[in-house]
């Protein structure tokens, strides 16, 4: 076979494959827009209209019904406010988020720069932790915020997940990557090590501060098992919206479908903001887990 067939039945092959890739996508892209595109058309739908066996794909009648529902929550067997519960989710999503980086970066400052005994021990201590499951313990942990008083309150939402191995070593991994030049320069100026993170470190750290917030941030927000198991139904002001939204699913007999499609979309917003901002920094996030 001349150079010239070898090449046109290469030529052919990547087209099938390009092809093949495509179709698969399509598919994948219509698994999640078809189910999408009829949650967004029930929103509007009223309660018989959603299950009726004379099926429409848009509303006979269009209504904002579903949301309007969503107000007066509190005032059914349910209990809680929908919308405050939307906002305290959002308060200990980002204050836990805030707390988090803080406490995470630092750690891997610490890890990637400083020299203090029992470095290399206390570095495999925190590496596995991350192969430790959270499930196997979860009736450890709740043993030890109910000692501490820290059931029902905002505490035991936010403190339990602020230490996180992965993103300890994201930030270490990062810092790594820093010319050992700055902190040289600094301590010549009469900077300390604590001086050098607040000057140095921390001001440069966009990439890897927005990568682990924006994942930080989306896990406190959608918590379920944790708020279930030490928030009880006495204490409706600390409600999480992905409880409350299990709580309305099996409420739907009665408060409709439709109620509880708009709560889930209301709920996305978040996600959807937090995904617009992070996606062109996650590129260089990639490049910073390479070991060094």
């Amino acid at each position: 076979m001349s150079s010239y067939g070898r090449q046109k039945k290469k030529t052919g092959g990547q087209i099938a494959i390009t092809i093949l890739l495509y179709v698969i996508a399509v598919i994948v892209l219509l698994n999640i827009a078809i189910p999408l595109f009829f949650g967004l058309i029930s929103m509007f739908k009223n309660k018989n209209e959603i299950f009726t066996l004379d099926f429409h794909v848009f509303p006979q009648v269009w209504s904002t019904d579903n949301f309007s529902r969503l107000f007066y929550l509190q005032y059914t067997t349910i209990g809680v406010n929908f919308f405050a519960s939307f906002g305290m989710t959002l308060l200990v999503a980002a204050i836990a988020t805030l707390l988090s980086l803080f406490i995470n970066s630092i750690a891997g400052y610490a890890f990637a720069r400083l020299q203090f005994p029992g470095k290399k021990v206390l570095w495999i201590i925190v590496m596995a932790t991350m192969f430790i499951p959270g499930i196997t313990i979860l009736l450890t942990s709740i043993s030890v915020v109910a000692a501490m008083g820290m059931m029902n309150t905002i505490w035991v939402l936010i403190v339990p997940g602020l230490a996180s191995a992965y993103n300890i070593f994201f930030f270490r991994q990062a810092y790594l990557g820093f010319p050992k030049d700055y902190d040289e320069a600094a301590r010549v100026d009469g900077c300390d090590s604590i001086a050098i993170y607040f000057r140095i470190y921390l001001p440069n750290s966009a990439t890897p501060m927005v990568i682990m917030g924006a994942g930080t941030f989306m896990g406190y927000y959608n918590s379920y098992l944790w708020p279930t198991l030490t928030i009880d139904s006495n204490h409706a002001q600390y409600t999480q919206i992905m409880t409350l939204i299990n709580r309305l699913f099996n409420e739907a007999s009665t408060l409709g479908y439709g109620a509880v499609l708009a709560a889930a979309f209301i709920s996305l917003i978040p996600a959807v903001v937090v995904f617009a901002v992070i996606q062109r920094f996650i590129k260089e996030g990639i490049s910073l887990t390479g070991v060094k």
